[in-house]
């Protein structure tokens, strides 16, 4: 299959609401592209005492309604043209949720599994010193993404406020709660998910309990969506999968069990001795829910669509659906909760966590959660009803609603 570029992949979806929005072309021209795109080169002193120079990236894409926000990803693949795309829509995601935010993303070509803890520390440090003129409490606030986590939020923090000069815990979120963390953000994008699933649920009769789950990508999201399939609606997990290949049983999985399988060989593969699949194989397995939570821009085209028969696709991770594939899942009656509306429950509680930061008092795990169900449901219901007033796709319903929003800011501000 043919590898598809996310950022093109980005804008036919941003062209199509524009034709949807009826949106002048001087508009359009502004939102087709970042506002700026930053390439550094990072040096670091390796433990065996050579320098390694890696490449490092941040795009920030729009701020037409608040300071950009976007995670930064550490990963052997990483491209422009995937920051690119993430810091697109990351722009609609904060939108869609009504934050006050806009949107940006960043990455490094690394690969952290071949890295000690030491390079790690240093890529992060002189990621933020190649940085630091163009981040900032209220300019740019980067976040943890794929391969990256608290501990590096922690050391760019640290490197941002030695060169500052005094404590700026309000640089990043997704940080240990020591530092100005937040509660609930580690599950926070798998429960957001669940929330806008609930909502989809209610809209489509469907019942969850007992319901069969397959889940794409048994990485953090996705473990955590296996979990609350279960604790929140009685769901039934079926399937899951990661890099190295995916598992059935129609009986159901024990997800600890096979948790424990994967912390210990790094794969699901092989637990129970059960037959490998593919990816395509598990997306066409007769399932009521798929939560594609796996890092794989477009691995739901065309032809794969064809085969889907869930009722409901959740989007954990970011552009797994072409447009080719929504055209079919629509002409099928899959409901797809997309993207960015599907996983902006991590950014919704890193804005929790910016404004913990910003007044020095920090809420209890229940106010979080509460706080983020009312944010997730009132989105979501938002997007369906849209979809309904322009008879459209869930995922240009999203869009319609996001960019509105950008627009409607960029045109008081005088942008257009």
């Amino acid at each position: 299959m043919a590898k598809v570029n996310p950022f093109e992949m980005a804008q036919q979806q941003l062209l199509d609401c524009a034709k949807i929005l009826k949106l002048d072309q001087s508009v359009v021209n502004v939102l087709m592209q970042p506002q700026r795109q930053i390439q550094v080169s990072i040096p670091v002193k390796m433990d065996d005492g050579t320098t390694k120079v890696f490449q490092g990236f941040r795009v920030q894409y729009n701020n037409a309604l608040g300071p950009y926000k976007g995670g930064i990803r550490f990963h052997p693949e990483e491209t422009i043209d995937t920051v690119r795309a993430l810091s697109a829509w990351m722009t609609w995601k904060c939108s869609v949720l009504g934050l006050p935010l806009g949107g940006g993303k960043g990455g490094v070509i690394c690969n952290p599994k071949e890295m000690s803890e030491g390079e790690l520390e240093r890529l992060s440090r002189g990621y933020i010193r190649a940085l630091w003129k163009n981040i900032g409490p209220d300019t740019d606030v980067p976040a943890p993404d794929v391969y990256t986590n608290g501990q590096i939020m922690a050391w760019m923090m640290d490197e941002y406020s030695t060169i500052q000069g005094k404590n700026q815990f309000g640089l990043l979120t997704g940080k240990p709660l020591v530092v100005g963390g937040s509660l609930g953000r580690n599950d926070s994008t798998a429960r957001g998910g669940m929330f806008t699933l609930r909502e989809a649920a209610k809209e489509l009769k469907l019942n969850l309990k007992g319901a069969k789950f397959a889940i794409l990508g048994f990485g953090n999201a996705g473990t955590y969506a296996a979990t609350l399939a279960e604790e929140m609606f009685g769901g039934k997990v079926v399937a899951v999968t990661d890099s190295k290949g995916g598992i059935y049983d129609e009986k159901g999985l024990d997800i600890k069990k096979v948790s424990e399988h994967k912390a210990k060989t790094k794969s699901v593969v092989g637990y129970n001795k059960l037959k490998k699949l593919t990816n395509e194989e598990v997306l066409a397995l007769p399932v009521d829910v798929i939560v594609a939570a796996a890092p794989d821009e477009g691995a739901i085209n065309e032809k794969v669509a064809k085969t889907i028969k869930a009722k409901v696709i959740c989007e954990l991770a970011n552009g797994p659906t072409t447009p080719e594939g929504d055209k079919v899942l629509y002409k099928n009656g899959v409901h797809v909760i997309p993207d960015f509306l599907c996983n902006a429950g991590g950014v919704t509680v890193s804005y929790y966590e910016m404004v913990q930061n910003m007044y020095m008092h920090y809420w209890t795990i229940d106010e979080v959660y509460k706080k983020l169900d009312e944010a997730m449901t009132k989105s979501y219901h938002a997007v369906y009803d849209a979809s309904k007033e322009y008879k459209i796709n869930m995922r240009q319903a999203a869009y319609v609603v996001a960019v509105k929003r950008v627009v409607e800011a960029m045109k008081v501000r005088g942008w257009v």
